[in-house]
């Protein structure tokens, strides 16, 4: 029988984590945790544009090139409140900071933003002109870095334990 090599994990892990009850967010309305919530709507808002323009791009319905620009200004507007929840709590809870998946989440939010700007000014006063090559790459590009920053923000709630409540001592 081999033995497997001792690799580092992927993931890191503190045993202690598990243990206890969590790290409260610094922003909750009646205990419940608004980041957590409130990054549904630029997830939803700002992967949905390249399915838009990839529909653009195969019916040329401008209707889809609207839809499009809605999408990533609302995504952008949403995303704004979003980092303003994420960036609190990564000021105040040491747990984050001393992570590298709070590291990870937050520069891969601040890409995404700034992606979704570059996105929205190359567009603003050219929809659908602006949407083939780059405008879809972007949207795309934008869509892969929300997707990995969700899965170190998951990272930081289900292994880590932050944000899990939203009430009591903040810097545990």
């Amino acid at each position: 029988m081999t033995q497997t090599p001792n690799v580092p994990p992927l993931i890191e892990s503190d045993e202690s984590d598990y243990r206890d009850s969590g790290v409260t967010s610094t922003v909750a309305i009646a205990a419940h945790p608004l980041h957590p919530l409130i990054v549904t709507f630029p997830i939803t808002l700002l992967t949905t544009p390249a399915a838009a323009d990839l529909a653009y791009w195969w019916t040329k319905d401008m209707f889809w090139a609207q839809v499009s620009i809605w999408l990533i200004g609302l995504g952008l507007a949403s995303g704004i409140i979003a980092a303003i929840t994420g960036m609190m709590d990564f000021l105040k809870i040491e747990r984050v900071r001393k992570r590298s998946a709070g590291w990870a989440h937050m520069v891969l939010n601040v890409a995404a933003l700034t992606l979704t700007i570059v996105n929205l000014i190359f567009r603003w006063g050219n929809t659908s002109g602006a949407i083939l090559p780059l405008g879809l790459t972007l949207s795309i590009i934008v869509a892969v870095l929300l997707g990995l920053s969700g899965w170190y923000g998951a990272e930081l709630v289900y292994r880590h334990k932050v944000a899990v409540i939203g009430y009591g001592d903040p810097n545990r």
